[in-house]
């Protein structure tokens, strides 16, 4: 497939998700060759669960499939400008291109907003509205010694 149709996937999964009671999100990660991998969709309200973003779960549908963490050599279509949880994802599964339709104003003109989210990342703790406190350092930290001392761990 180029990349309009999967482009155009992706707002055809977004469109079929709003007639389904889901949100107005979808996306697709396909190789550079054209070939879907894997597809997602804003399951949000009907898991009960915050994080399942149409980019989050078409990540998560794609390593299931690979068996792997890292999706080098593949791009994702969002039907809409990527929020700050799934931008982290893609970044984390080391997806070669984002390609989306929407942008976040967009997004922010139907209720989607997530400004405050940016707004709130580049705040100091002590700024931020919700109440933050690096607590228990002194013995967080040894794990983090005994993870850097480990020889045969799995870097990501």
């Amino acid at each position: 497939m180029t990349e309009k149709e999967l482009m155009r996937e992706a707002i055809n999964l977004a469109t079929k998700n709003i007639e389904n009671g889901g949100g107005p999100f979808g996306a697709v990660i396909a190789s550079k060759e054209g070939e879907i991998l894997a597809t997602g969709v804003n399951r949000v309200t009907s898991s009960n669960d915050p994080t399942a973003h149409a980019e989050v779960m078409a990540i998560r549908n794609a390593c299931d499939k690979l068996k792997t963490f890292d999706l080098s050599n593949y791009n994702i279509f969002s039907s809409c400008e990527p929020c700050p949880m799934c931008l982290g994802a893609i970044y984390w599964a080391h997806l070669d291109k984002l390609y989306f339709g929407n942008t976040k104003a967009d997004a922010k003109d139907i209720g989607f907003d997530d400004s405050f989210i940016y707004d709130e990342i580049s705040l100091k703790l002590d700024d931020r509205k919700l109440p933050t406190e690096n607590f228990l350092r002194e013995e967080s930290i040894e794990t983090f010694k005994m993870w850097s001392s480990k020889t045969d761990k799995i870097e990501y």
